[in-house]
């Protein structure tokens, strides 16, 4: 298994954005999953001014979600890729959002420790060279008592769900791809699965990172056992967990 990185998959991901929002609405739950775990997040929806991070925001997917959750919260989007911001940039119904091209290896020169109520990252981590020092980074960027959700693909665990990813990948996402002329970035998404923490390392991983009350949610429909939303807090003393 041979995974992008670095620029070799902003560049992927920049010619996929053209075809990206249409194949992703043809999986079932897409929408209503991102929406979920933006709940997850724990925001409250009518206060004004909350500060979210959206960390790889896409084509504003995540933003979206983000908004119906929280519709007076201040909204930053972060992608590396360049062609995927400039969809969501078009979109009429993110108008107000502020969106950073950026990898988020550079984010820690760009905003300030503590300037975040919330994070939100949605099939962010298994793409990154190192996803310690990222979550490092979202602890130190969040308030004391900050809030964490990550909505990624991590395999349970169990050989049955390991099996259904890989007859999905096979039989639907693969080909979708290879129609729109993104073969490699979607054998890319196959693999980094595959490669990616099971559901219980990823909390583990988070733990290590200082993170607290860490729990793991599954999604429902085919992607049981598949994605699942994680969710986190920092402590209330430093803006850091102990």
């Amino acid at each position: 298994m041979t995974l992008l990185r670095g620029d070799a998959l902003s560049t992927a991901f920049d010619h996929g954005s053209a075809a990206y929002d249409r194949l992703v609405a043809a999986s079932p739950g897409y929408h209503a999953h991102l929406r979920r775990s933006a709940r997850r997040l724990g925001l409250a929806e009518g206060r004004r001014g909350l500060r979210v991070l959206d960390l790889g925001c896409g084509t504003g997917a995540s933003t979206a979600a983000l908004l119906a959750t929280a519709p007076h919260a201040r909204i930053t989007g972060v992608d590396a890729s360049e062609g995927m911001l400039d969809r969501a940039k078009a979109k009429s119904t993110l108008a107000g959002v502020d969106f950073v091209h950026a990898p988020v290896e550079e984010l820690a020169d760009r905003l300030r420790p503590g300037s975040f109520d919330a994070v939100f990252a949605g099939y962010l981590f298994r793409n990154l060279d190192d996803p310690d020092t990222t979550l490092d980074l979202v602890r130190r960027l969040l308030v004391p008592g900050g809030h964490l959700a990550v909505h990624e693909y991590t395999l349970s665990g169990s050989t049955v769900h390991r099996t259904v990813w890989n007859a999905v990948c096979s039989m639907i996402i693969q080909p979708a791809g290879r129609l729109a002329g993104d073969a490699d970035l979607y054998r890319h998404l196959r693999d980094s699965v595959a490669r990616f923490d099971t559901a219980p390392a990823f909390a583990q991983r988070l733990r290590r990172a200082g993170f607290a009350d860490v729990r793991v949610s599954p999604l429902p429909g085919w992607q049981t056992g598949i994605t699942h939303t994680f969710t986190a807090r920092t402590s209330e003393g430093t803006g850091e967990a102990a």
